[in-house]
């Protein structure tokens, strides 16, 4: 079965690139034709490259790796808060904060003063300072909610980078690409595709393209998840049949260490016995 069909790939236009004077030459291997000023991407390669990408993710998520969604332009920001959300993976969807990987203990920083400011205006903390101070931690919980809301479980810099347009988001391909993060990105005809580890030819413009492709993103990274979960409950399995395994042999083995105490009483009573009897004849013979 495949995780893009033709049909879906045409009817979301992900076949639209740029215009013509506005590509990438490195992109050409990725293009189909032209057609009336605009190139046409090539969608068997968005096939291929796209089964590649989703096999990678599923794998790697299948071995405890995270993955930090990231979309800033304003027709995607809806959508990778979303899909961000339903996979469980991290997402920038507002503004890159330079730094946000080089530079992680400090953004780690502005998330957990984030975190003090919820905990303040749910426990009352707000209610007892002057209102002149609330107003003003508000709008700095605001702030910081709107840039770091996505990444406040990350705990340390992702295992890959997922990004819708990399010539936007380029300090955070940059980062990455410091960090040796891999890059997976829907490239343009106006990206270069050398620097992105996983690239899929496609529109990043359109909200239905970017929504398809970024789902099926996210579907790899929940069969990635269940991969996990399953791997964990056999082990759990296997776990739980060795325990009573070894309680079985735990319990067989007092059970013939209660038996050999038995026979080991049974005879000494049979010795006694002989003893006395034995003793008994002698005080017998030695009357007579």
């Amino acid at each position: 079965m495949e995780l893009l069909t033709m049909k879906e790939l045409l009817e979301t236009g992900v076949h639209f690139g740029h215009r013509t004077q506005r590509w990438n030459p490195k992109m050409e291997k990725y293009i189909f034709m032209e057609r009336k000023g605009i190139h046409i991407i090539d969608l068997e390669s968005t096939q291929a490259l796209f089964e590649k990408t989703y096999d990678f993710v599923r794998d790697e998520v299948r071995n405890g790796a995270e993955i930090l969604f990231v979309g800033t332009k304003r027709q995607v920001q809806n959508i990778i808060e979303k899909q961000g959300k339903r996979c469980g993976a991290h997402y920038v969807n507002h503004r890159w904060l330079g730094g946000t990987l080089t530079n992680f203990d400090t953004i780690r920083d502005s998330v957990n003063r984030m975190i003090k400011l919820e905990r303040m205006s749910k426990d009352g903390t707000f209610d007892q300072l002057p209102n002149k101070e609330v107003v003003k931690l508000r709008r700095e919980l605001k702030k910081k909610k709107r840039n770091y809301d996505g990444i406040r479980d990350m705990e340390r810099p992702p295992d890959m980078v997922y990004v819708i347009d990399p010539e936007t988001e380029d300090i955070a391909v940059h980062e990455a690409r410091i960090l040796d993060i891999p890059v997976i990105a829907i490239t343009d005809t106006n990206c270069d595709p050398d620097l992105i580890d996983y690239p899929i030819p496609g529109n990043d413009d359109a909200i239905k393209a970017t929504r398809l492709l970024t789902s099926r993103l996210a579907d790899a990274v929940i069969e990635g998840r269940e991969g996990a979960d399953r791997a964990a409950g056999t082990d759990q399995e296997e776990e739980a049949e060795e325990t009573e395994t070894e309680e079985a042999e735990a319990v067989e083995e007092e059970e013939e260490a209660a038996e050999e105490e038995v026979s080991e009483v049974e005879e000494t009573e049979e010795e006694t016995e002989e003893e006395k009897v034995e003793e008994e004849a002698e005080v017998e013979g030695a009357s007579a």
